[in-house]
């Protein structure tokens, strides 16, 4: 018998042909044309399974899922599925974790050289007609020999970390569970409390999940905190950062590289699109086409265990 997978948003050929090419026997693919509410609930109604990442799963479209035997995110955060209705429907819940680090630790970086350099600055500047090269050097702020803490020491921020000990950084870190000792004298990184964390660092780095307990955690006290010229780097979530506006206008922040919003897109009008010491993407630190069909292996090889009956690891599930 064959199996449906469901893509929940539309996606470029290119994917269509990766997911296509990597479909183990006895399954086929299905995709979304749009993100209309009617037309998700049609699809799901067919749909064994079924693949999200930017467009979520609240409960009126997993109940329009009578098939379904599990949502799996393509990422780590499950912010956006409705878990309590997963879970009265006994529909199991997964994720990647660990499938978009590298990509991630990458861009992490890139943005930390890109906003302490004033890179996007000084590119715009040409394109002006402007040649900015001693604003940029007053300006400019290098990664090399600076201290960086990494909020979130998951898999993202492992990968964060062992890159910045190339740069001769002394890296920081605050987690939900500390490492062992050992751990920590390895990877060369050490512990600290949010609070002495944000008021050591050079660069502040992002890398958890967004929960209760994170969302809103760095405001207007927490930016309050840092360094007098510091840089603020947001790979995690949107809903973690509130009230920045003010902390780059009138310090502590010099800088600041933002990868996620909440909501997203972001409102035109959002001042953090407007400010000249802040670069701006769009939540596209996990998307390189490269590492493509590494993530779609991972979330096919936990759906091919789930139509096998096999139990997923503790580690990608989430219910």
């Amino acid at each position: 018998m064959t199996e449906t997978i469901l893509i929940l948003q539309p996606v470029a050929v290119e994917l269509r042909d990766i997911i296509e090419r990597e479909l183990p026997p006895g399954f086929v693919a299905a995709f979304t044309e749009n993100t209309e509410p009617a037309h998700l609930k049609a699809k799901l109604a067919a749909a064994d399974y079924v693949v999200f990442w930017d467009v979520g799963l609240p409960a009126d479209l997993l109940n329009a899922a009578p098939r379904l035997k599990l949502a799996h995110k393509w990422g780590v955060g499950v912010e956006n599925i409705d878990l309590a209705a997963a879970r009265a429907r006994s529909i199991l819940v997964a994720r990647t974790p660990g499938s978009n680090a590298v990509p991630v630790a990458e861009f992490a970086l890139g943005l930390m050289i890109a906003i302490g350099r004033r890179i996007v600055m000084a590119h715009n500047s040409m394109l002006e007609g402007r040649w900015a090269k001693n604003d940029i050097w007053r300006r400019s702020i290098m990664l090399s020999g600076k201290t960086v803490g990494i909020v979130g020491l998951g898999a993202i921020g492992k990968e964060v970390a062992r890159r910045l000990t190339g740069f001769g950084c002394k890296v920081l870190y605050n987690t939900r569970t500390r490492l062992p000792e050992a751990e920590e004298t390895a990877r060369s990184v050490a512990y600290r409390s949010l609070e002495a964390l944000l008021k050591e660092s050079d660069f502040v780095c992002l890398c958890c999940p967004l929960s209760p307990q994170t969302r809103g955690m760095i405001a207007a006290p927490q930016l309050a905190m840092m360094k007098q010229g510091s840089i603020l780097v947001n790979v995690a979530r949107g809903g973690i950062v509130v009230e920045a506006v003010t902390a780059l206008r009138e310090g502590p922040l010099a800088g600041a590289a933002i990868d996620v919003f909440e909501p997203e897109p972001p409102d035109a009008a959002n001042p953090l699109l407007h400010l000249d010491n802040v670069i701006v993407t769009p939540h596209c630190a996990s998307t390189a086409f490269e590492n493509s069909a590494h993530g779609v292996r991972h979330w096919l090889s936990n759906i091919a265990r789930v139509a096998r009956g096999e139990v997923l690891s503790e580690r990608d599930r989430v219910v």
